[in-house]
């Protein structure tokens, strides 16, 4: 999978107006002060989340934020339009022709993504950096847009792209254990006209207006929460990890003085600075979320296991306060879990002391 290779700071985003949803006739031409406008084509029918983010994000580019949109599958209007998405069964950047439903086509975001584009990922791919650096305020050669870039594509855009070409997220041996229609491209779906609802074309177009606006506010929500959230506490992440030494001699103990979602930003840091096997951290000290106290998490053996890569010693192990305070022989204990993944202590140096008998038990 990717890596991230930046120091980050924290980005100000002022997220512009939405662009208005204009939709066109087959065949008609739009005008804007004398100019002709640009024309986004797509299909019309029934729609899917993939072509209504296409759309969305086409109109956040500085070429198409003004486009009319075409909704046809007649292919001598859509050879007018000044680019198609999600139909025509063509897939050429330089023509301006984003399709994905062509026999043979295979094309994939690279970067360790494999799974196969939809017209989502396709115009992501292609003009994915231009939005983000509209939108953070950034020349899109910035290091920090191709790291969100990438961490959007992981986290919001790949998965519309398996939904659309059907790729599952599991084998077919493995049956789930419940059913999932919540996410965005399901949402998307049921704007769509139910079966025995009559309806007509323009309200069709106009209920795909409204799906392109909800994937397309969803994007830059998720992209917002990554600029101002996510990729400043990758500083502190890293800080922690480069003094690590100064505050345990071994390394394996880390250090936050805030709150801070760490787990990600760790595992992908460890691999940049290609950390040994031999020195990595076991534990992190951070003070609660919403209190007082002091955390010690045991550092798992990937960002999603529960398995830990040390946990905290099995004696210590569902105990809580004067009992493990003195099973442990540290003062102000609050509890360890059952599983030995976390604990809680009433100080900073009480977290820390755990923390140094846990590496040397």
């Amino acid at each position: 999978m990717y890596r991230l290779f930046l120091r980050s700071h924290l980005v100000c985003i002022r997220f512009s107006a939405h662009p208005t949803q204009r939709i066109v006739g087959a065949g008609q031409i739009s005008k804007k002060r004398g100019m002709a406008t640009k024309t986004i084509g797509t299909h019309n029918g029934t729609f899917h989340c993939d072509e209504a983010l296409a759309v969305f994000l086409l109109r956040h580019t500085s070429t198409y934020r003004d486009a009319a949109l075409e909704r046809t599958r007649d292919p001598a209007v859509l050879d007018k339009c000044d680019i198609v998405v999600d139909v025509g069964s063509v897939y050429d950047p330089q023509k301006n022709r984003f399709d994905h439903h062509q026999r043979g086509f295979q094309e994939a975001f690279g970067h360790g993504f494999t799974t196969k584009l939809s017209s989502a990922g396709l115009v992501y791919k292609h003009f994915g950096k231009q939005i983000i650096a509209s939108e953070v305020k950034l020349d899109a050669e910035h290091p920090q847009v191709a790291v969100l870039w990438l961490k959007l594509y992981k986290e919001f855009i790949e998965a519309i792209d398996a939904v659309d070409n059907g790729i599952s997220q599991y084998s077919a041996e493995e049956k789930p254990r419940y059913r999932n229609r919540t996410d965005l491209s399901s949402r998307v779906g049921w704007l769509n006209p139910a079966w025995n609802v009559p309806v007509d074309a323009q309200a069709v177009d106009s209920l795909f207006v409204k799906a392109s606006q909800l994937a397309g506010e969803e994007f830059f929500g998720r992209l917002r929460y990554y600029a101002q959230a996510w990729l400043p506490a990758r500083d502190i992440v890293k800080a922690s990890l480069s003094t690590r030494h100064q505050v345990y001699t071994s390394g394996e103990i880390l250090l936050f003085e805030q709150f801070v979602p760490w787990k990600e930003h760790l595992f992908e840091l460890e691999e940049e600075h290609g950390i040994s096997r031999e020195a990595l951290p076991l534990y992190v000290i951070y003070p609660d979320e919403f209190g007082g106290n002091w955390r010690i998490q045991a550092v798992p053996v990937s960002p999603e296991s529960f398995e830990s890569r040390k946990a905290l010693p099995e004696a210590w192990r569902g105990l809580r306060d004067d009992e493990l305070s003195r099973v442990s022989g540290v003062e102000g204990c609050i509890f360890v879990h059952a599983s030995g993944f976390i604990g809680g202590n009433k100080t900073k140096e009480g977290a820390f002391r755990l923390a140094i008998l846990a590496v040397t038990m």
